[in-house]
């Protein structure tokens, strides 16, 4: 890093255990090594964490996607947090490549919790100073916190991917966003890959259980790119590949940010016509989870590029247009 912080303070970087494999990759590509920190459990399960160096006056970053088990890392990161404000850090900044609980933004019916808010409130509370996420579920969330809230995009690594890879040719792809809510996501990579669109219209009758509908628009004859933001029981993913096959899609591959993969995900996404389902390492995968049909991508450079820039006091707004060339979009991140 070109040491351009107003501040004296120095950068600390912190792992905990939700993707420790991601958070080596960030430090290693930041060139820096990872803090001194020991998280343990007491026999009845408690969480104990001590932090094994001085942090006084220093700018910390806290790596912790609260993926699976979700209250276990949230719990863990919101106690890391407070131990850092205790020890006296100049600024924490906690850097969330999946932020957990973000399915619940409103109140959809009456009696409901909007437990996204309350989380950001908990984060706060314990001494958070900035937070740093990939891919909300919900953007509005971002309103829910009264600090600096940096949201990159997944998206272009995906196009990337396509566009190094797959060298597939624009007139012959379709990019489809599987419900209504995901129309923005699936016209950002849509621009990136310059194809154009479709939507699947579907009725969910219940958490979890999705039944398609419609699809809106032409995919027949041509590779369809699902997107999604996140994969938990791969019902909706399934279903609209399965859909789009039946419409006389040429093929079908998924690809989303997040691999939740929770409960029959694995068997459904082995079983189904996709061929590919692309995803990023902002959770860790199990081994029984690593199929040949789930490529995974890191996002490891781009959380790294907005930490040093968040740290040097840079915008992030032109992280995209600086590390990916051929993807000549500006995305406004501040």
């Amino acid at each position: 890093m070109s040491g351009q912080h107003n501040d004296e303070a120095s950068f600390k970087l912190f792992a905990l255990n939700s993707n420790r494999p991601l958070a080596q990759k960030i430090a290693d590509f930041i060139g820096v090594e990872l803090g001194q920190l020991d998280v343990t459990q007491f026999s009845d399960g408690e969480i104990k964490i001590n932090i094994e160096e001085s942090i006084r006056g220093d700018d910390v970053y806290i790596i912790q996607s609260t993926s699976y088990p979700v209250s276990d890392n949230l719990l863990e990161l919101l106690i890391m947090i407070d131990a850092c404000r205790r020890a006296s850090a100049n600024s924490i900044n906690v850097v969330i490549p999946y932020f957990g609980y973000a399915r619940q933004d409103r109140k959809a019916k009456p009696r409901e919790p909007i437990t996204s808010k309350l989380v950001a409130n908990m984060l706060e509370m314990a001494g958070a100073s900035r937070v740093l996420t990939l891919d909300l579920h919900a953007a509005q969330i971002q309103g829910f916190f009264d600090i600096p809230v940096d949201h990159l995009m997944g998206a272009p690594l995906l196009a990337n991917y396509f566009l190094e890879t797959k060298k597939l040719d624009p007139e012959e792809i379709v990019v489809v966003s599987p419900d209504h809510g995901g129309v923005t996501r699936a016209r950002k990579l849509a621009e990136f890959l310059k194809a154009p669109i479709a939507i699947i219209d579907k009725r969910r009758p219940k958490a979890n259980v999705a039944e398609v509908m419609n699809i809106i628009g032409d995919i027949e004859g041509r590779h369809a790119i699902i997107i999604d933001d996140m994969i938990d029981t791969a019902g909706t993913i399934t279903l609209a590949a399965q859909a789009l096959a039946d419409a006389g899609a040429k093929s079908v591959v998924a690809c989303c940010t997040h691999p939740v993969l929770s409960g029959p995900a694995i068997d459904r996404l082995d079983d189904s016509v996709l061929s590919e389902v692309v995803v990023t390492d902002s959770i860790e995968l199990a081994d029984e989870k690593r199929i040949d049909k789930i490529k995974q991508i890191t996002v490891a450079e781009l959380i790294a590029e907005a930490i040093i820039r968040i740290y040097e006091n840079r915008s992030v707004s032109p992280l995209f247009k600086d590390k990916f060339k051929g993807l000549q979009q500006s995305l406004d991140l501040d």
